[in-house]
């Protein structure tokens, strides 16, 4: 859904020397082309976009291989015999307890956003691969959790279900349309922080990964965390 791209620009990109002065006017522009052009506005797009953005946090737990299980219950057979305290046993605690106190867990975050009122949600997905828990965070707070209701590995989407109604959605658009250098922003959880929104220039369209299908590729930030979320134009979802 995202292709990272990050650019490091050096000053001297905004430098004209003369002699591509010399190419630019031979070209027929005039000082009044040259001109930059003001920078787009995104606040009304992100009012209207980011209340469909959702926080995703995934749970997974961990299966120790059966050869070391059957070693670690036989070795805590062993310390029970001859009265040593069992390593990594709490005293008192409950047989059964919670997912962590049943073995390590797993934790992921990602982002997704509403395609429908009634709580379908889009997602990568890699976000959700494995995943015994999903929890889906609505920027009102409220915590609901998500059922996987299908995945593709190889477009890297996933879809996954909330019961709720009433919420606000993306309106998809048709990536085919998006042009290289159009304005983009991107809404997500960059590191858990929610509804985070970062801004730039889609790079190159059809960029091909070798495993997964052709991608659009951007300069807008993306850090751990915005792994799902839209990647929006001005007038709407690429």
């Amino acid at each position: 859904m995202h292709a990272e791209n990050r650019l490091h620009p050096a000053r001297a990109r905004f430098l004209l020397s003369g002699a591509t002065l010399a190419l630019a006017l031979a070209l027929g522009q005039t000082p009044a082309a040259a001109q930059p052009r003001e920078l787009p506005d995104f606040a009304e797009l992100v009012e209207r976009v980011g209340p469909a953005v959702v926080n995703i946090r995934t749970a997974e737990k961990v299966k120790a291989p059966e050869g070391q299980a059957e070693m670690n219950e036989q070795m805590q057979e062993f310390f029970r015999r001859f009265g040593i305290p069992v390593p990594n046993q709490r005293r008192g605690a409950p047989r059964g307890g919670t997912p962590d106190e049943d073995g390590p867990t797993r934790r992921g975050v990602g982002s997704g956003f509403i395609l429908s009122a009634d709580g379908y949600v889009m997602t990568n997905a890699h976000v959700v691969q494995g995943a015994d828990e999903v929890i889906v965070t609505l920027t009102d707070k409220r915590e609901l959790k998500a059922k996987i209701i299908g995945a593709d590995q190889r477009s890297d989407v996933a879809v996954v279900k909330v019961e709720a109604a009433g919420l606000p959605v993306v309106k998809i658009g048709d990536s085919n349309k998006a042009r290289v250098g159009e304005w983009v922003m991107a809404i997500g959880s960059p590191f858990g922080l929610e509804n985070t929104v970062t801004a730039g220039i889609i790079s190159a369209k059809q960029r091909d990964t070798g495993e997964l299908l052709p991608l659009i590729q951007t300069d807008v930030a993306i850090n751990p965390g915005n792994s799902g979320g839209p990647l929006v134009n001005i007038g709407r979802a690429a």
